[in-house]
């Protein structure tokens, strides 16, 4: 292959966590982990002085927080993408991690694949949220009160592939067929039918067609393709 492996930053503030993953990663041909670091002033320094493409980040540190640590980043290193990867399961951990600019939230007691799927998503410009982070949010949004009428209107932010998708997934599309047509794997068609059910709040593909076509998501086929 031709194409530079992605380059990976581990943050842990255990060093044990940080030479674990970087055993795991070492049989990925398109990884590369490149160094670790233990806490939000070193990773800034590294960062300072090496190019890295993807920060896997934790939220413990011993001189702030891995939210802070991502709002620094994006502020000054802004090629650079984060995920995060934790065991703080709590939804306003979640939800100020991923308003810091993080790409991705895994937790720790996910397994290899998910995090090195994690990394070729948000790598290629995607979101990576794992199993364990979206059943967190569906409880809670299942839990939350009604928004109000002008926030239930108002059209889902899907990026123009999950667009793209939405709609193949409306024409009956399969994934195989879904990961043909847009050039992509099946699972990263996978991941962005994940991010669609979260970001409109459905849970069904019944529901997901009703409400793309309450919102207007769904686009006429063209009868000369």
């Amino acid at each position: 292959m031709s194409e530079k492996p992605i380059r990976v930053l581990i943050v842990d503030d255990h060093q044990l966590m940080i030479e674990g993953l970087k055993s795991l990663l070492e049989g990925e041909e398109d990884i590369a982990f490149v160094a670790g670091a233990n806490s939000m002033a070193e990773t800034l320094a590294f960062l300072e002085k090496n190019v890295i493409d993807v920060v896997l980040m934790d939220i413990n540190m011993p001189d702030g927080s891995g939210i802070e640590a991502t709002e620094k980043i994006r502020a000054f290193y802004p090629s650079v993408k984060i995920i995060a990867l934790t065991m703080h399961d709590d939804i306003s951990v979640i939800t100020k991690m991923i308003k810091a600019g993080a790409s991705g939230y895994v937790l720790k007691r996910t397994n290899l694949n998910e995090v090195t799927e994690a990394l070729r998503i948000v790598h290629s410009n995607g979101k990576y949220l794992s199993i364990n982070t979206q059943n967190i949010i569906m409880e809670n949004l299942g839990s939350a009160p009604e928004q109000p009428d002008h926030e239930a209107d108002a059209r889902p932010s899907l990026s123009s592939r999950e667009i793209e998708v939405l709609n193949l997934v409306a024409r009956e599309y399969s994934n195989e067929q879904i990961a043909e047509k847009l050039f992509i794997s099946e699972r990263t068609v996978e991941a962005h039918r994940r991010n669609i059910f979260i970001k409109t709040k459905t849970k069904s593909i019944v529901g997901l067609m009703k409400y793309a076509i309450r919102k207007g998501l769904i686009e006429p086929e063209n009868d000369g393709k």
